[in-house]
């Protein structure tokens, strides 16, 4: 008896070298290949896993815990997603996503009908319209890391995604009406699923808003790093717990919970907190699904099995480009989204189980669909090569665009290369500095490299592409990217990890100046403040005005300018110090006496 705690612990000490070893090896080797880390977790799985070298066993298990790592996911989407935003993207949640998954539910529906005509309608239902899913832990894990989850492909992926996780409820409540199994005494079914869908999301925002948000500020006041934790993995295990007692899926609570805090002045904190527990539990996650593929199957078929993967990609990418042009993508952003979307979702194991167990289809189907789903999350990787050359797509001769990893360390980091940034870099290597220079828009880097200088790709305002560019030796950061919603709240994470680093943004106009204000130690120039200071200077040189005078003009104009702001910041009122402008009806007197 005694050694049955210290087998159990030696047990999960060896789990843990195996997967995690077996994890490092093929993420490293499929990394240096250029094929992404997804489809190494899924080698490794497969390898270690019962029909590989059988070094693993319970592969179900692990699975069942490793989707905390979408659940956790999710939330950190949310908190990325303020209400005012979410609202900006009701249309294509509410139409996009909804036609996104009918149609493509349909269209594998018809494929499987045919293809096996021994399946009953029924059985080819509930096997086609999870499949019209895609693979949420895949998907928004590969738009963060390149920056793209702010472009207008990468937004209406991550709407149809979020409507994906919500139509979990009716698929399930679909798969029980066709059930043949006898009804489970006390299960919520049909309309009363959605009706009590719908009232915990409701329950979930008042408790965030009136018992979250305090808790938050009681633990802010006590700044214990792990309370912070604590509070992050509570709150997304209770909203999680909520939707899964009822039968939805618990990634919607979590990402209900994510919206709640998305405003909170601790979501950065809890970001940084959550963000290393959901990419070890995701990395699990692939390892569970490599390890449950049925090898099997694939032997006893391959050539039906690798033949219903291809249409389930070929049916998406054709159905949901189409889509996209309908609303009014591009071709080529279209195809990108369409690729990026074509795999089969980790949702779909679900519905395959639910529909197994409501008598609908065989184990052996299960299985079979399992193996097609994995092969297309494998595909994946080959299929954003494809779309990140179509993307990148650049005539003979044009700079490559190369990571930020690439750069040699250098004073200076300059986050944009157009109009604002070139001047910068002109003056601080004239200054003698050394410069690295970051701009995410290829076309950018090409006419920058047509005239001698070198610019990396990337989203500079990411944290980690910044550590990339050696962000922590850097002595100041530029940001003169024409980015109209940065704010100080945005630029935390940057403040944060590059403490010792002086940042210095340009701001559009007076409005994104304030916003930037809250952070007294982030210099900021208005972009046009300037250039009409001198061309009014200019002009009333051509008036004849004196010199000492004009020196005395400006220098006043500053002076109410630097106490005007001064005024609307403290008060958040832009009709503030209204005093203090030239021309009001309340302004101070000032004059100077002209010859």
């Amino acid at each position: 008896m005694e050694d049955a705690p210290h087998n159990l612990v030696a047990d999960v000490m060896l789990g843990g070298v195996v997967l995690l070893g077996a994890a490092l090896i093929a993420v490293l080797v499929f990394r240096r290949l250029g094929l992404g880390a997804v489809l190494g977790y899924l080698v490794a799985g497969i390898a270690i896993g019962p029909d590989g070298l059988g070094l693993i066993g319970a592969p179900e298990t692990i699975l069942a815990y490793s989707e905390i790592g979408i659940i956790l996911l999710l939330f950190l989407v949310g908190l990325e997603l303020s209400p005012s935003r979410l609202w900006l993207l009701r249309r294509d949640i509410l139409l996009f996503g909804p036609l996104q998954v009918t149609l493509c539910g349909l269209g594998m529906f018809a494929i499987i009908h045919l293809a096996m005509p021994t399946f009953s309608w029924e059985a080819a239902l509930v096997l086609g319209l999870p499949l019209a899913l895609s693979s949420t832990a895949q998907v928004l894990p590969l738009l963060q890391s390149r920056g793209r989850m702010k472009t207008d492909y990468g937004e209406k992926s991550f709407s149809i995604l979020l409507f994906q996780d919500i139509s979990i409820v009716p698929l399930l409540t679909i798969v029980a009406a066709l059930s043949r199994a006898p009804a489970d005494e006390g299960a919520i079914t049909g309309w009363r699923l959605v009706l009590y869908a719908v009232l915990a999301i409701l329950g979930l925002v008042l408790a965030g808003r009136y018992l979250l948000s305090p808790l938050l500020r009681l633990v802010g006041k006590i700044s214990e790093r792990e309370l912070f934790i604590v509070t992050g993995l509570f709150t997304v295990c209770v909203s999680a717990a909520v939707m899964q007692s009822i039968g939805v899926s618990p990634a919607l609570g979590a990402f209900v919970a994510g919206v709640m805090l998305a405003e909170s002045p601790y979501r950065h904190e809890l970001e940084a907190d959550i963000d290393p527990f959901r990419s070890i539990l995701l990395g699990l996650f692939f390892l569970a699904v490599g390890m449950l593929l049925d090898v099997d199957v694939i032997i006893a078929q391959p050539l039906f099995v690798a033949g219903l993967a291809l249409a389930l990609i070929a049916v998406k990418i054709a159905i949901i480009f189409a889509l996209g042009r309908f609303f009014g993508l591009k071709s080529k952003p279209s195809i990108i989204m369409a690729m990026l979307l074509s795999q089969g979702g980790e949702f779909a194991f679900v519905l395959f189980t639910a529909a197994q167990q409501a008598l609908l289809i065989e184990p052996e189907a299960a299985s079979l669909f399992g193996a097609v789903v994995t092969l297309s999350m494998a595909s994946t990787p080959f299929l954003m090569i494809i779309a990140g050359k179509l993307a990148a797509h650049k005539p003979k001769g044009a700079a490559p665009l190369d990571d930020p990893a690439l750069a040699s360390q250098a004073n200076v980091i300059i986050v944009g290369h157009g109009r604002f940034g070139q001047q910068v870099s002109q003056i601080m290597q004239a200054a003698g500095r050394s410069v690295t220079l970051i701009d995410v828009n290829p076309r950018t880097i090409d006419i920058s490299g047509e005239f001698g200088f070198k610019v990396f790709y990337g989203d500079g305002t990411r944290v980690d592409l910044l550590q990339r560019a050696g962000g922590e030796d850097a002595q100041a950061i530029f940001f003169c990217i024409d980015d109209r919603h940065m704010t100080a709240e945005s630029l935390m994470p940057v403040r944060e990890t590059f403490p010792r680093t002086k940042l210095f943004v340009r701001a559009y106009d007076r409005q994104q100046a304030l916003a930037l204000m809250e952070d007294d130690g982030i210099n900021i120039i208005r972009e046009l403040f300037e250039s009409s200071i001198r061309m009014s200077v200019d002009a009333l040189k051509f008036f004849g005005t004196e010199r000492e005078a004009i020196h005395e003009i400006i220098a006043e104009f500053r002076r109410r300018d630097r106490s005007r702001l001064k005024a609307q910041f403290s008060s958040g009122d832009l009709h503030a110090g209204k005093r203090h402008s030239f021309g009001g009806d309340d302004s101070d007197d000032f004059l100077i006496a002209q010859d």
